[in-house]
């Protein structure tokens, strides 16, 4: 039996099946049409990017922020988006997985030629996840993780002086996080989840440029391109509850392939009522720690105060005093300026700032 044809070409064999689409194409199709889907993605409408921005890729070695760092580089010299990229790596003080994803960083530092910033949970916070762990239990852990990495690198890109955050969430990623927010029946991020830009006043503008890329296009991208990626998973994480959402799409995915785009479209067409809307708290600045917030004190500060008081997982439901003082002898987190590093010079980890061109073997 004659080898199959790529569908694209026609002229090369087809070696990899598209999870996707279904279509079988060679190598080099698969490698200019996952790229060309991502600019796609980053191009329509208005665009993710303005020229001349400064962007912290966040990276953690995974294999969707290692293949968002090679396929940027890529882009931004084929397309000429004018962009300076920086790595933004968050360091949660994990032993034997994120120090050892983090190695796998800084070698993607060397390899693409950007700059690279590490900034940890102990260094802001005074906590690493090991010691938040051992505290709180592995029930709920996750949700002082999630909190404590957004402000991290806010706080991050803050002191680089970047203007945009990109990370590597991706179709599957997006889709899990419309079913978690429909099961918990949280109305407000159901409305913005979807969105491959978002911005608040006082947060730096944060984009998704593979909200249509599908998790197995992402392994394969990286597995045909030889890229050096971790692919560990995070010792708390198997009884987050992400996981039970991501059960339910994989099985989904096996039975209808579109469906993780499918929801994604679905979440995109969630309107909220005019009544919903005003019903919503405006948002503000914590009066501890200036960072963004619905109330007067941030979770972040929040949670970090239940930590202080040697809370177990009753620290999830620490109480506001409405006050900007934290306890005596509690540590507490640095106050927020979002624009005191913009435009100036910042010192990063390693080589200088120019983007190495990456060519498609």
């Amino acid at each position: 039996m004659p080898p199959t044809p790529c569908s694209l070409c026609h002229t090369a064999r087809a070696l990899v099946k598209r999870p996707k689409t279904g279509q079988q194409v060679c190598k080099d199709c698969f490698f200019e049409v996952f790229e060309t889907e991502v600019h796609n993605t980053i191009v329509e409408g208005k665009g993710i990017f303005e020229r001349g921005e400064k962007v912290a890729i966040g990276a953690s070695g995974g294999k969707d922020s290692t293949v968002l760092a090679h396929v940027l580089s890529v882009l931004n010299k084929r397309y000429d988006y004018g962009l300076d990229l920086f790595l933004l790596s968050i360091d949660e003080g994990i032993t034997g997985y994120r120090d050892d994803s983090l190695e796998t960083v800084k070698q993607n530092q060397v390899e693409y030629g950007l700059p690279l910033k590490i900034l940890s949970y102990n260094e802001l916070y005074g906590w690493t996840m090991d010691k938040i762990v051992e505290q709180v239990g592995r029930r709920n852990n996750c949700t002082f993780c999630g909190v404590f990495r957004r402000q991290a690198l806010d706080r991050g890109a803050a002191q680089l002086g970047v203007d945009h955050i990109v990370t590597g969430h991706n179709a599957d990623d997006i889709a899990e996080t419309v079913l978690m927010n429909i099961m918990r029946g949280d109305i407000a991020r159901l409305g913005r989840c979807t969105a491959v830009t978002t911005q608040s006043e006082d947060t730096i503008k944060r984009s998704k440029p593979f909200k249509y890329a599908y998790e197995k296009e992402i392994v394969m991208y990286a597995y045909f391109k030889k890229l050096t990626y971790f692919s560990t998973e995070c010792i708390y994480s198997p009884d987050a509850y992400r996981g039970h959402a991501r059960v339910f799409l994989k099985d989904l995915e096996a039975i209808r392939p579109s469906a993780i785009v499918d929801i994604i479209h679905s979440g995109e067409s969630f309107q909220l009522e005019q009544s919903v809307q005003k019903g919503m708290k405006a948002m503000q600045t914590c009066l501890r720690c200036g960072y963004i917030s619905s109330n007067d004190l941030c979770k972040a500060c929040a949670l970090l105060e239940g930590l202080e008081a040697g809370l177990d997982r009753s620290a999830l439901r620490q109480t506001q005093d409405n006050s900007s003082a934290a306890p005596t002898g509690h540590r507490t987190i640095a106050m927020f300026d979002r624009y005191k590093n913009v435009g100036q010079s910042q010192p990063t980890e390693g080589i200088e700032k120019a983007v190495q061109a990456i060519e498609i073997r």
